[in-house]
């Protein structure tokens, strides 16, 4: 694995005599997109809010760049770029004006770095209008870009598709992928939208309870377990069904016939139904989308 931006290193919080977060633990690597899921209520925004230092934690540390942000909280932060809620800007000032009141408070950000990140969110068409004339998802980008003005190496961002519709949602998925891939930037994020978080992220984290159940690549997640099974479209499902009885179990859906079966096979299944008059339109693997494989996992139907 590469370097680690960001460690979580038993990361605890207790209120009340309550733990809300047990024992957390992950690192981050550098041009990695984190995906950090859980139903309702697990504890992914308090686990974030202690990540910026928003909350305290009650045991553990996190580390970023190898500084922690309980003992040396301000080289720590100075290398996070996050968005923990909606981006709230001045409406009545442009998002380049608003990009400028910000870098003022923000030690080394020139001119040149503000166009930098404008670019690299592709807002220049519009970055000189009122952000009051902004979309949701050009806010959402605006937001984006005030968080790398001082050039983070790591990026938190927490529900950053809230209300976008779906041309937003794949525009942000493709900036951040671009982020990861060309500034070797770590980005964490979490969201509610597993399909979108299948096709933006490297790893997932899920959390339940406040405890960390699993961590593992999107490919392991959703291959884990599972034994090959493969669609095969037919002309007449029963007929195929009958041919391939004595030899493997098969079962009939709205596609056509579902068998279970190793890459190798499947080619001898085919010529097994071509043989016997089978009309054979097409192939296909079954794959549990993540979704799925976080519902089994978390018995919930709260994905939030």
């Amino acid at each position: 694995m590469k370097t680690p931006t960001v460690q979580l290193l038993g990361v605890t919080k207790r209120i009340g005599g309550k733990t809300l977060i047990d024992k957390l633990s992950f690192e981050v690597p550098k041009g990695e997109i984190f995906g950090f899921l859980g139903p309702n209520g697990a504890g992914k925004t308090t686990t974030i809010r202690m990540m910026v230092g928003l909350m305290s934690m009650t045991e553990g540390d996190v580390l970023i760049e190898g500084k922690s942000i309980k003992r040396e909280y301000e080289q720590a932060i100075r290398h996070v770029g996050a968005i923990v809620e909606n981006p709230e800007f001045y409406k009545y000032l442009s998002g380049y004006r608003n990009l400028v009141h910000y870098a003022r408070m923000v030690p080394g950000v020139t001119r040149k770095r503000i166009l930098e990140v404008v670019r690299l969110v592709g807002l220049e068409n519009r970055i000189h209008d009122k952000v009051k004339r902004y979309s949701l998802g050009m806010r959402q980008r605006l937001g984006v870009a005030q968080a790398l003005l001082h050039k983070p190496s790591l990026l938190i961002l927490d529900e950053p598709t809230n209300g976008l519709d779906p041309a937003g949602i794949r525009e942000l998925r493709d900036y951040l992928r671009r982020l990861a891939q060309e500034g070797n930037i770590s980005i964490i994020v979490s969201s509610h939208l597993l399909a979108e978080m299948e096709l933006m992220c490297d790893r997932i984290g899920i959390i339940q309870n406040g405890k960390l159940v699993d961590v593992r690549s999107i490919q392991d997640f959703v291959r884990e377990g599972e034994a090959s099974r493969y669609i095969f479209e037919v002309d007449d499902s029963a007929k195929a069904k009958e041919a391939l009885a004595c030899a493997r179990e098969a079962e009939i859906t709205s596609e056509g016939i579902e068998v279970s079966a190793e890459r190798e096979e499947v080619a001898e299944i085919a010529a097994a139904l071509v043989r016997v008059g089978v009309r054979l339109y097409g192939i296909r693997r079954v794959t549990k989308s993540l979704e799925d494989k976080f519902l089994e996992m978390t018995g919930s139907d709260q994905i939030a």
